[in-house]
């Protein structure tokens, strides 16, 4: 099975972190959106270094379904510049990929 991938981002808080999981999930643009614990980031932002406390999003997805899930997370993001990467699953459980098709559009 190919053509899966994993999409992270960062958010400013929890609650955020949540109110994204659960309208990427019931889009069904990702099977599922795993919100993390803080973190503590460090970056540079408008000439200066930043640290801020953020929440990590894991989603799960078809790559198929990248450009719809990155428009929709734009629109729901606090952030001027979200982070948005996707990383291609290269192996995985066959049941738990045929899952992520199922649940996905």
């Amino acid at each position: 099975m190919s053509g899966y991938i994993i999409v992270l981002s960062t958010v400013p808080d929890e609650k955020k972190g949540r109110e994204i999981a659960r309208a990427l999930v019931e889009a069904r643009l990702a099977a599922c959106v795993t919100v993390s614990a803080d973190g503590q980031s460090y970056y540079w932002w408008e000439g200066k270094i930043s640290e801020d406390k953020e929440y990590m999003l894991f989603m799960k997805t078809k790559e198929a379904l990248y450009e719809k899930l990155e428009a929709r997370l734009k629109e729901l993001h606090p952030y001027a510049v979200p982070e948005i990467i996707a990383l291609p699953i290269v192996k995985g459980s066959e049941k738990y990929l045929r899952w992520v098709e199922e649940e996905t559009e």
